[in-house]
């Protein structure tokens, strides 16, 4: 047998799990990675990365020019293709090593009698996939994204702004950290405390001195405001970067017990010795923790803003308003008449943003004067990060009071 790169293989890995065994992208990765090196990693994870961003497209491409419904194809197979089909028309590889080594997959999963397809398949995508790249008109199809994403985004922004947005989560954003403590990592922002890197340090987040989270995350956890001597409720607090931005007595609440855990560990990492964890039901809270100061809601979501990071969120990505509501009416109730209330979503859809802050009743304290640059577009009294614009993930920001 012919011999395959290990980048391909892990990234072949990765297109198998995740759509054949619904993993998650950045987990399977970690799994097909091991033992790489920082080269073949990068090249591994831009691959496998890509790929699943852009599965929409490349399936069109191989049903259009390969004449075979996806859905019909062996799981090796689709993996294989779409992996070529990715390198032919979003990388500059060269045509032949990614047509051969598509096929040798196909032939190490012991599907020899789909060896022929595949290589013919590679060929008709070798000549064409570039002309049928750039032939698709503007949209879901040729940025790759389920239709429903494209239509929510145009309603509420646009067409251009759509369209913008998608291309937009297609490429790689910012790297930002948060200066925990010791010397500036690297580039200061318009967000105090955030820092723009070449690379995460990993030695210094083991050691605590920074902590991976990007401006529009970070600016959801200024917002709160919180003081020493206050008392603070964070609801959905893991991992905890928000959680260890804050200022005072925290009380930080998750319901999973795995997250929990890895939340006490960051908190310790950390240094954040003002951070208490409890693990509770943010929507049936216990009664004992009442009277906070201020809450911070930043609450499970479809994960619009975030589709740069996550590969493969776009494909399983579901809005939560009813889930977002309840959670901010649970703050609410737990925080001392004319305390204040963040609720952030990294996310941009009204139906998850300023349609739940309407539904809740509470009274918007405006923010828009306060961070001028990043206004919600429409409701300047929110605020609202743009990928496309500010070049970080999507956060929509609203402080309240009951």
């Amino acid at each position: 047998m012919a011999d395959v790169s290990p980048a391909r293989r892990a990234a072949y890995e990765v297109l198998l799990r995740v759509f054949e065994q619904e993993a998650y992208a950045d987990r399977a990765f970690r799994t097909a990675a091991k033992g790489l090196d920082e080269r073949e990693r990068g090249f591994a994870q831009r691959l496998a990365y890509g790929a699943v961003q852009r599965v929409r497209t490349l399936d069109h491409a191989i049903e259009t020019l390969g004449k075979r419904p996806v859905r019909k194809l062996d799981p090796p197979v689709r993996a294989a293709l779409r992996l070529g089909a990715y390198q032919l028309g979003y990388t500059e590889t060269a045509p032949h090593a990614a047509a051969n080594e598509s096929v040798e997959l196909v032939r190490r999963a012991r599907l020899e009698r789909a060896v022929p397809f595949t290589n013919a398949v590679m060929r008709r995508l070798t000549a064409g996939m570039r002309g049928l790249l750039d032939s698709l008109p503007d949209g879901p199809l040729k940025e790759s994204y389920p239709d429903w994403i494209a239509e929510i985004w145009t309603r509420d922004f646009g067409a251009d702004e759509a369209l913008a947005l998608m291309r937009a989560q297609n490429e790689p954003l910012e790297t930002v950290v948060r200066l925990v403590h010791g010397d500036p990592p690297g580039e200061p922002t318009d967000i105090p405390g955030a820092y723009r890197v070449e690379r995460v340090d990993d030695l210094a987040v083991a050691d605590g001195r920074i902590w991976p989270q990007s401006r529009g995350s970070q600016l959801a956890g200024l917002v709160v405001g919180s003081q020493e001597g206050e008392r603070v409720l964070d609801l959905c607090a893991a991992p905890g970067g928000k959680a260890t931005q804050q200022r005072g007595e925290v009380t930080a609440v998750e319901i999973d017990p795995h997250r929990a855990s890895e939340l006490r560990e960051n908190a310790a990492r950390l240094g954040a010795t003002n951070v208490h964890v409890v693990e509770a039901d943010a929507t049936a809270l216990p009664p004992e923790l009442t009277g906070y100061d201020r809450a911070l809601v930043d609450a499970p979501c479809s994960g619009l803003g975030v589709l740069a990071a996550r590969p493969d969120l776009r494909w399983r990505a579901k809005p939560l308003p009813e889930l977002q509501l309840a959670l901010l009416r649970s703050a609410a109730e737990r925080v001392r008449p004319g305390g204040t209330i963040v609720y952030s979503v990294c996310t941009m859809n009204a139906d998850e943003n300023e349609t739940v802050v309407e539904a809740s009743g509470l009274t918007v304290v405006p923010l828009g004067e306060e961070w001028p640059q990043f206004a919600h577009p429409r409701r300047p009294e929110f605020l609202l990060t743009l990928p496309y614009e500010h070049g970080t993930s999507g956060f929509f920001i609203a402080r309240l009071t009951a």
